[in-house]
């Protein structure tokens, strides 16, 4: 099938809204899984001009492997069982074919995920469906990137960083990190926010779309305009920090503040020393 069949069949299984799944879902759906895997079709896919365009029909059509699958037992034997849709078992990897390294240890990658060449992924760490890992990225233990989340070329993704997924509503944009960004241990990247090319997001730090970052260098205060999301500017460098807790009395004389993300300043040779060290490994 033809990008343009898939969404059209797509489409047609949303709009028919069948409780049980059409003749011929399957071998379709499997199709569909298979594009997704091969980069063919993107929950999201980079425009021109440097914006982002969401592919509902795509994020639709996960959803579809939701409805329509049953939950199975799942597992190599008797000791290591888990249960899920018989739609999204885990994907066979074949690291030949794209140079792959899966280090063992407990890591998994779901079907309907794409994982370009030279991408290495150590243990433990969870791709979910829909997501696109580009060329030369490295997904750290206890890494997650969450369904539909889009992961440019030679990112690292540190130990326990968090990139969450969206698929609902289905006209959001998901997580996007672009190409070149470092991503910290611990951090969490959440509700759509695209991080631009070359950031460095430091350990600890959390953004989500209703998250202020403050911008020491530009001296300005970067939030999620309406109706869109939070962007990190390429090449930044942010950092946990705190802000005081203003208008409470009460507040201000036990000392208490938020945390927020600071901008502390934006790439230069020392940071790209400090962050292409790891290209040894790859």
């Amino acid at each position: 099938m033809t990008v343009n069949e898939l969404e059209v069949f797509v489409k047609q299984t949303i709009e028919a809204a069948s409780p049980t799944p059409p003749e011929g879902f399957f071998e379709k759906f499997e199709t569909f899984l298979q594009a997704l895997e091969s980069g063919a079709i993107r929950a999201a896919s980079p425009q021109a001009d440097g914006s982002w365009a969401v592919n509902g029909w795509v994020k639709q059509g996960i959803l579809l492997g939701f409805k329509y699958g049953k939950v199975v037992p799942m597992g190599t034997d008797s000791s290591f069982k888990f249960f899920d849709k018989d739609t999204y078992p885990t994907q066979y990897m074949d690291g030949t074919a794209r140079t792959i390294r899966i280090v063992p240890g407990g890591s998994t990658v779901r079907r309907g995920s794409f994982i370009g060449n030279k991408v290495t992924m150590m243990p433990p760490m969870y791709v979910n469906c829909g997501a696109y890992v580009d060329e030369g990225t490295m997904i750290d233990s206890h890494a997650l990137v969450g369904s539909c989340a889009q992961i440019g070329k030679r990112v690292h993704l540190s130990a326990a960083a968090q990139i969450g997924g969206v698929l609902e509503p289905i006209g959001a944009v998901p997580v996007i990190v672009e190409d070149d960004c470092m991503v910290g241990g611990n951090t969490g990247i959440y509700e759509g926010t695209i991080v631009r090319k070359g950031a460095v997001i430091g350990a600890g730090v959390v953004l989500t779309r209703s998250t202020p970052v403050y911008d020491l260098v530009q001296q300005r205060i970067i939030r999620a305009e309406a109706g869109k999301t939070l962007e990190i500017p390429e090449n930044a460098v942010v950092i946990p920090g705190t802000r005081a807790i203003s208008g409470n009395e009460w507040a201000a004389a036990n000392g208490l503040a938020v945390q927020c993300p600071i901008i502390i300043k934006y790439r230069d040779d020392k940071t790209d020393a400090a962050t292409t060290l790891e290209n040894l490994l790859r």
